[in-house]
């Protein structure tokens, strides 16, 4: 499916973002840490065929869009900031919101700081309370390595950029993740580390938006006891069981299926009723 890619600006940095689909019913999905828009693109085009406006925005320091200096220009607070700046851009009073992982948390973080804007919530693999010692495990010996070692992530970073893009686009984000320069790895790592993660848990139940949690039981940095504990916090969610972290763009059908079939009913009814957990 085609899609038209835009940017605006924001605070003197380009952001740029891919619409699917046409029409009123705006869903923006996010990409998570490092990565880009491209791992998303195969759920904006079935998402779009349902009839959806799908936006991917690649958030700052992140695909095609700028990278400043700054680790404040990364906290998960200013990219809530960044996406009610698209919504404006956008000339769109609310979206329905979503994302993988930080996409997730930047969703959730949004609807806490603007619930105005936010119509629904897709939530899929949140990191939370219970993903701190993995996350920490993870990313604070990156943190280590991108000042450490950064002649040699430099000279694997510049290779990395020369290759051409594969048939796919998941592959490609990663690679892309990859090639970051070892300077703007580490802004992005310091701003995610230092800012809020999520809304506390106060905040998370009084979100109101209907909301649907995906999580499952292979990923020690997404836990699923973050994603079963978001569903029964936020006072209108359906959880949702993934049968491993790549099913939604390895086998997608019944996953977005039922994200598909959520969204239908944001659009259809006044106030959606809370559904089970499934």
């Amino acid at each position: 499916m085609s899609h038209r890619t835009e940017h605006f600006d924001y605070k003197g940095h380009s952001l740029v973002y891919d619409t699917y689909g046409e029409g009123d019913h705006l869903v923006v999905y996010l990409h998570g840490l490092l990565v880009d828009s491209d791992l998303n693109r195969g759920i904006a085009e079935a998402l779009a065929a349902r009839g959806n406006r799908v936006v991917l925005m690649d958030l700052l320091g992140h695909g095609r869009s700028d990278r400043p200096e700054h680790a404040a220009a990364y906290r998960i607070d200013a990219y809530a900031d960044q996406v009610v700046a698209l919504l404006d851009e956008l000339d769109e009073p609310s979206a329905v919101l979503g994302g993988m992982s930080l996409g997730a948390n930047v969703s959730l973080f949004t609807a806490a700081e603007y619930p105005d804007r936010v119509r629904g919530l897709v939530l899929e693999m949140p990191v939370l309370e219970w993903a701190v010692p993995s996350a920490a495990m993870l990313f604070v010996p990156l943190l280590l390595a991108v000042h450490y070692a950064r002649p040699v992530l430099t000279r694997v970073a510049a290779g990395l950029q020369r290759l051409p893009r594969t048939p796919w686009s998941a592959i490609d984000s990663l690679v892309h993740a990859a090639a970051l320069p070892p300077d703007v790895t580490a802004s992005i790592l310091h701003g995610v580390l230092v800012g809020p993660v999520a809304p506390t848990v106060e905040e998370r139940q009084a979100i109101a938006a209907p909301a649907l949690v995906l999580g499952h039981h292979r990923d020690v940095i997404h836990p699923f006891d973050d994603a079963a504990n978001l569903a029964g916090q936020l006072p209108n969610a359906t959880m949702v069981t993934a049968g491993s972290p790549f099913e939604l763009r390895r086998r997608p059908e019944r996953l977005v299926g039922l994200i598909a079939d959520f969204l239908d009913g944001l659009w259809t009814a006044d106030r959606p009723l809370s559904r089970p957990i499934v």
